[in-house]
């Protein structure tokens, strides 16, 4: 997905008229030939900040490769030479915004982006991808106020990149990242089999330090966070559908109508039709 300007005139431009201002956004999955290659050996007039969200992406400085993986920007400044390749076997996900604006230079400062170099980790956080998700959007709708709005997102970009700088270097850093991702997880995948132990597996920690860290942090077990969601999810649907209870229950996560009312009625203290009359009088 790429969304430009083009049609106002602003898809490379250097306009120092505002303080900020969003050239092109974009989003593109690599995982099919030919690939993507950029090369603009004499840059571009704006500025390009590019997340790798996951796999790689071969990015050139000075004629040496640099392969960049899961949870760095790249940051590319007006006229500085570009040439990079996302490979299809490489199966990346990258995000990325050209800016341009008076107030650019100090921002950057302001909130600590490196002042020299280009490549720089910031973390894996779902947070970064649903801000470039609201650029796009954004840019897509035009909705009233939506230069505004945009200006704030990439100040949004910016605050959770000066987070993490900020608190990457302080005790417990690595947990919190952690857990802040598997509540992201949880929350767009609730309906789903989630097995704590495989989510663990796939993410390369201790099943029993996981646990212990998210009841640490979320004052509930990562199962108990996910019914919760659930029984929310279900409420939802009692109150604002006409949805039956089998249907709410598959919607949920559950496919055992039964299970789901005797969880629903142990969490609230009714049963879902109960519920619905309840939430109706």
């Amino acid at each position: 997905m790429y969304i430009n300007r083009a049609e106002e005139g602003y898809s490379n431009i250097e306009d120092l008229s505002s303080p900020i201002k969003i050239n092109c956004c974009g989003h593109f999955i690599v995982d099919s030939p030919p690939g993507i290659t950029t090369e603009h050996p004499e840059g571009r007039r704006d500025y390009q900040l590019i997340y790798i969200a996951s796999g790689r992406g071969h990015f050139y400085f000075d004629g040496i490769e640099h392969v960049v993986t899961q949870g760095h920007m790249i940051l590319f400044r007006p006229h500085e030479p570009m040439q990079y390749y996302y490979y299809p076997d490489d199966k990346t996900d990258v995000y990325w915004v050209h800016f341009t604006g008076s107030e650019i230079v100090s921002l950057l400062k302001h909130y600590s982006l490196p002042e020299n170099g280009n490549i720089f980790y910031t973390g894996v956080s779902p947070d970064y991808q649903w801000i470039y998700r609201q650029l796009i959007r954004e840019l897509q709708l035009k909705r009233t106020n939506f230069e505004e709005m945009l200006s704030l997102l990439l100040k949004h970009i910016l605050l959770v990149i000066n987070r993490y700088i900020k608190e990457s270097n302080t005790p417990g850093s690595d947990m919190v990242n952690e857990i802040e991702r598997a509540v992201s997880y949880f929350t767009e995948n609730y309906p789903k089999d989630i097995n704590i132990e495989a989510y663990a597996k796939e993410r390369k920690i201790s099943k029993n330090w996981f646990i212990h860290c998210f009841r640490k942090i979320m004052k509930v077990t990562p199962m108990q966070y996910i019914l919760s969601l659930r029984i929310s999810a279900a409420k939802a649907y009692l109150e604002s559908t006409d949805k039956n209870i089998t249907e709410i229950a598959y919607a949920v996560g559950y496919d055992n109508p039964l299970y789901f009312s005797r969880l629903f009625k142990k969490f609230t203290g009714l049963s879902p039709t109960e519920y619905r009359k309840h939430r109706q009088d």
